[in-house]
């Protein structure tokens, strides 16, 4: 996904998966329950601007979004706000957390061996 606006810049778009291989086809695996997920994502940094707004987190650079009320979270949508910082952010969670990046305009997943 693309900004027209030239102030902002482009906004890069980015699905993150579990690096779990699903059980059967079709299905996807599940990241994590959605308190631990908000938790870990906390110890790196990420965290909701306020306790009203749980299903949006903010990170240097990176902004996370949650599916309201699911539990437990099987993907989650993440925006690239900051090129410069937010790619090296995003690139470090998914191989600390083993999760899969998947861009969603071209299909391509990365998983974390071949993200570093």
């Amino acid at each position: 996904m693309t900004n027209d606006d030239p102030s902002v810049g482009p906004v890069r778009q980015f699905v993150i998966l579990s690096g779990v291989e699903p059980e059967e086809a079709g299905s996807l695996p599940a990241i994590g329950p959605r308190a631990e997920i908000v938790e870990k994502l906390a110890c790196a940094n990420t965290s909701p601007e306020s306790s009203d707004a749980q299903d949006v987190l903010y990170g240097p650079g990176i902004r996370v979004e949650l599916t309201p009320n699911q539990d437990p979270v099987s993907q989650m949508l993440v925006t690239v706000t900051e090129e410069e910082i937010g790619w090296q952010v995003l690139t470090r969670l998914i191989n600390h957390f083993q999760w899969k990046l998947l861009d969603p305009n071209t299909g391509r997943e990365l998983s974390p061996s071949s993200s570093q």
